[in-house]
């Protein structure tokens, strides 16, 4: 029998609610990124060259939108803890 204590899952919740869609979707592409360069580095997989083709418009627009991320997670925990 599984107790939940209802004080704990009120902060969880609301503490989810603290991250707007531009840090979830920021937070998916890091995901992104972290999957691709550990195939890189463990298998030489390039996984974004693979399914949208070698440097093509499209992969580059990922690696971009990538990049962007990383740098906008780097924000994240300054304005998560601005917000606590």
């Amino acid at each position: 029998m599984i107790i939940s204590d209802p004080a704990r899952s009120s902060s969880i919740s609301a503490d989810t609610r603290k991250l707007a869609v531009a840090d979830w979707i920021a937070f998916v592409l890091m995901i992104v990124g972290a999957v691709n360069w550990g195939l890189v580095g463990a298998f030489g997989l390039d996984l974004v060259a693979l399914l949208f083709g070698e440097m093509t418009v499209a992969s580059r627009v990922v690696y971009i939108l990538v990049g962007i991320a990383g740098l906008y997670g780097l924000t994240m925990p300054m304005r998560l803890r601005r917000t606590t």
